[in-house]
């Protein structure tokens, strides 16, 4: 125990500091392991819970582009492979169909029942999508209902999915410090990177280690089957949450929804604006790479997912950086970066790209350390254009529309027009289009580093 200044050992000043109230905590007993303030426990279970449901979803959503070819090799006619691969991301597009659907009910219910709660749902009904497409039988036994099986999960998912992002986008928004919250908002990508990257690394031993007769007959339902036990998992962790205080703290009532959408129709449309060009260049770089490597440039499939690993661990890695400087020097200038820096790298990115594995992950370690600094601040800008009592819903329906138009239909576009125009045209400029419209619309948005959420 430290001793009170000017204590000397003696028996008059041992005298003295006893007389005294005592100040400090009662000494614990060996072996009891240190008391951490509230707050601190409240603040990791906030990280932990949205981290790790996030992350599933991430997993749950793309893991499913990293394993197209074994998907439609299995539950579609394999006479025509291409035909079959094109069905596979067609499904994959279809799955975002559902998301603004999933955005409106968990951003209703996130702004009506509380952030937790629609957590909580949203991770549930994503465990069981991933666990029915992992029991999907093949074709060669069901014939068109393991399309149709693979349809219904996708959309399931897609539900999920459309609620799941923009909920735990708000409440951790909202759970950050004012003048921390773009370091904070980057944990929504760094947990969702890690989950793509569970994916991968995954998909990589399997892929190492099973021969490609194993990995055609069940080998890839495993990630599957993995995805479903984390979901319930997750759902036992978010089941600890603190609801958020920012709306436990709103008192105001809660006026009707469809007024209050349009009065930040703006809003809503800049979320789209902004979002549109960088959810194609990221679904094309981040998710859709390896498989797009696999099947249109004829990579080595493992060599591929390895490249993924890589150019993921960059994009992870300088997302806090990115969220760092934005609570320094402002939102606009880092989106700025990542819009017009992924616009001008395409072409040359898409011009090194061609048939091994090493140009595969440099071009992704490249692409993916410029749209970091977008995707580490998006959650936060997305949550400071909004008031309290429309925040979760108000950017769960734009946000997940422009997901389902842009970001589900990319890796399906980018297949056809390389296979149609050849891969280093046609796609290109129509990202370059979208990223510059993205762009001119955060030109158009105000500087809100540091804004009180409240209200």
């Amino acid at each position: 125990m430290t001793m009170a200044p000017g204590t000397t050992g003696t028996t008059t000043t041992a005298t003295t500091a006893a007389s005294r109230p005592a100040t400090t905590a009662p000494a614990q007993s060996p072996g009891t392991p240190p008391t951490i303030p509230a707050k601190a426990q409240s603040r990791r279970r906030t990280l932990i819970g949205t981290g790790i449901g996030n992350a599933l979803e991430w997993y749950d959503w793309n893991v499913y582009a990293a394993f197209t070819v074994f998907i439609a090799a299995q539950l579609f006619d394999n006479k025509n492979p291409a035909s079959a691969v094109l069905a596979t991301l067609a499904i994959f597009a279809v799955g975002f169909v559902a998301r603004p659907f999933g955005g409106f009910l968990f951003g209703w219910i996130a702004d009506r029942k509380g952030r937790k709660f629609s957590l909580m749902l949203s991770v549930g009904l994503a465990s069981g999508g991933s666990l029915m497409i992992a029991l999907t039988p093949g074709f060669g036994t069901a014939g068109v209902v393991s399309s149709l099986m693979l349809l219904a999960a996708r959309l399931i998912q897609g539900l999920a999915h459309g609620g799941e992002m923009p909920s735990a986008q708000t409440y951790l928004s909202e759970a950050a410090p004012s003048e921390r919250r773009g370091l904070w908002s980057s944990w929504i990508y760094v947990s969702g990177t890690c989950g793509i990257l569970a994916g991968l690394l995954l998909g990589a031993v399997l892929n190492s280690t099973l021969s490609k007769a194993a990995m055609d007959a069940y080998g890839w339902r495993i990630p599957f089957l993995v995805g479903a036990a984390l979901g319930v998992f997750a759902l036992y962790m978010r089941r600890g949450m603190e609801e958020s205080e920012v709306f436990t703290a709103d008192k105001a009532p809660r006026q009707p929804l469809w007024p209050q959408i349009f009065k930040h129709r703006k809003a809503a449309g800049q979320v789209i604006g902004m979002t549109l060009g960088m959810t194609v260049a990221y679904y094309a770089w981040a998710v859709n790479a390896p498989a797009y490597a696999a099947s249109v440039l004829h990579i080595d499939r493992g060599q591929a997912l390895w490249a993924g690993v890589v150019g993921n661990l960059v994009f992870m890695a300088a997302l806090p950086f990115w969220g760092w400087l934005s609570d320094r020097i402002g939102r606009k200038p880092v989106m700025l970066f990542t819009t017009i820096g992924s616009a001008a790298l395409f072409f040359p990115m898409n011009a090194i790209l061609k048939d091994s594995a090493w140009q595969l992950g440099l071009t992704l370690c490249i692409m993916l350390f410029v749209m970091a600094a977008f995707s580490a601040i998006g959650p936060a800008v997305y949550a400071e254009l909004f008031p309290t009592r429309i925040r979760a819903i108000g950017v769960g329906v734009p946000y997940s529309i422009c997901i389902a138009l842009f970001g589900g239909t990319a890796p399906y576009l980018q297949a056809w027009m390389a296979t149609s125009f050849g891969p280093s045209t046609a796609f290109p400029i129509y990202a370059i289009v979208l990223l510059t419209i993205s762009t001119l619309v955060v030109l158009t948005l105000p500087e809100t580093k540091g804004k009180d959420l409240r209200g």
